[in-house]
């Protein structure tokens, strides 16, 4: 799977990529299958504006859909074959629905193949559903932490939920997904991403409890602050299957164990530090990022909502929120230990650029930082990050604004 974002390009466009639409995916899909799609169905990709390695540990979330989407054109067929294709793939992979088994998927289709596995793993009855063409197109570039796999399942999820009259909820759905990422693809990621894919809201993040599934949309007013959310793509690819997201999952579960407790979202951090001594160094540092992560959501929420002790000034607000986003960054860097160099220079750079806050978003080891830009530093700042970028050596980075937008949706 290959992203479909220019590679020489370190420009910020203003608005979403217009290469990519409904009625152009219809189209492949006519070109590819020799027949008309029944419609076409559309999910974002995600940037987590704060709450990083929380979801797993039943915490706390707050991610915003993008105006970046993935885009499935989708017609059955008379038989019970699932048939899938894309622009980032040159073949064709099908199964049977009768035989979708995990160990019988990988690559790129195991994320739309292994949704319709979840979706019987989640009740849903598939003795007698036809089988379906399926045909992929998207603008969310991948292994940048923007989470293209989750916009992928909730495209699937949302359609074939309809098209064999399941009627299954949303946050039933976001689970299908992770069933599929964590059993299909082999990914151990938590929820968060198909929450905010399937749940997205303009202008508006979404507060997850990753315990409960509570989730409510909390207003950003980042037009009324006069500030835009910069998203620096280091073109440094993960893969949360194969990198050390299982090794800091796995510490994660040590220390809630170790604790005597569910989760480390039932620890808060005085807990932690009297119990410091029952955990050697490294898992004690795992478990602290994520205790001060969780709060940290938490007083992001406040200062969104207006509840805590900050002026009501949108300047002000965002002031405390920037803060929020640089304890969060320096959390995942030397307590977490997932970042790398050009994501750390990224954030520096734009810091000391004007940005009024910026961190490491997603699962790290590669992929973007985001940074809280005033609108007219937007291009100064993408600029300093990409001189920074080249005199350092590494390669140029992919700079551009991603605003909050719809969830999931049929669009044909």
């Amino acid at each position: 799977m290959t992203s479909h974002d220019d590679p020489a390009s370190a420009a910020v466009p203003a608005g979403a990529p217009t290469e990519h639409s409904a009625s152009a995916t219809a189209a492949l899909f006519a070109q590819r299958f020799g027949r008309p799609a029944q419609g076409v169905w559309s999910a974002p990709g995600r940037v987590n504006l704060i709450g990083e390695h929380t979801d797993y540990n039943d915490g706390f979330v707050l991610p915003f859909a993008i105006d970046r989407r993935t885009w499935v054109a989708i017609a059955p067929r008379g038989d019970r074959m699932l048939r899938v294709a894309s622009t980032f793939a040159d073949e064709p992979v099908e199964v049977s629905i009768d035989d979708p088994a995990p160990e019988r998927l990988s690559g790129w289709s195991a994320y739309p193949l292994g949704v319709a596995w979840a979706l019987g793993q989640h009740g849903a009855d598939l003795a007698d559903v036809p089988g379906m063409d399926m045909f992929f197109d998207s603008s969310v570039p991948v292994g940048a932490g923007l989470s293209s796999s989750a916009a992928i399942e909730a495209s699937v999820a949302l359609a074939l939920s309809e098209l064999w009259g399941l009627g299954f909820a949303r946050p039933l759905l976001a689970r299908v997904g992770r069933l599929a990422e964590n059993e299909a693809v082999g990914a151990p990621t938590g929820i968060m991403d198909q929450m905010a894919s399937l749940l997205g809201e303009p202008d508006s993040a979404v507060f997850l409890d990753c315990r409960s599934f509570d989730a409510r949309a909390v207003p950003l007013g980042l037009d009324a602050a006069g500030l835009e959310v910069l998203v620096i793509d280091t073109r440094v690819e993960h893969a949360h299957a194969t990198g050390g997201y299982g090794a800091r999952r796995a510490s994660c579960e040590l220390a809630a164990k170790t604790l005597g407790v569910a989760a480390l979202r039932d620890v808060d951090a005085a807990g932690l530090e009297a119990s410091r001594h029952l955990l050697d160094d490294e898992t004690y540092r795992r478990a602290r990022h994520v205790v001060t992560e969780d709060q940290r959501v938490l007083d992001a929420v406040a200062v969104l909502e207006g509840t805590a002790d900050v002026n009501s000034a949108p300047s002000d607000r965002m002031h405390a929120l920037g803060l929020l986003l640089d304890a969060s960054h320096v959390s995942m860097r030397d307590d977490f230990e997932i970042s790398v160099p050009e994501l750390d220079l990224a954030v520096e750079t734009a810091r000391a650029a004007g940005a009024v806050g910026a961190r490491m978003t997603g699962g790290g080891f590669g992929g973007s930082a985001i940074a809280l830009v005033p609108t007219g530093e937007r291009a100064a700042i993408a600029a300093a990050v990409t001189e920074a970028f080249a005199g350092a050596g590494f390669g140029a980075p992919h700079i551009f604004v991603v605003s909050p937008s719809q969830g999931a949706r049929r669009e044909t």
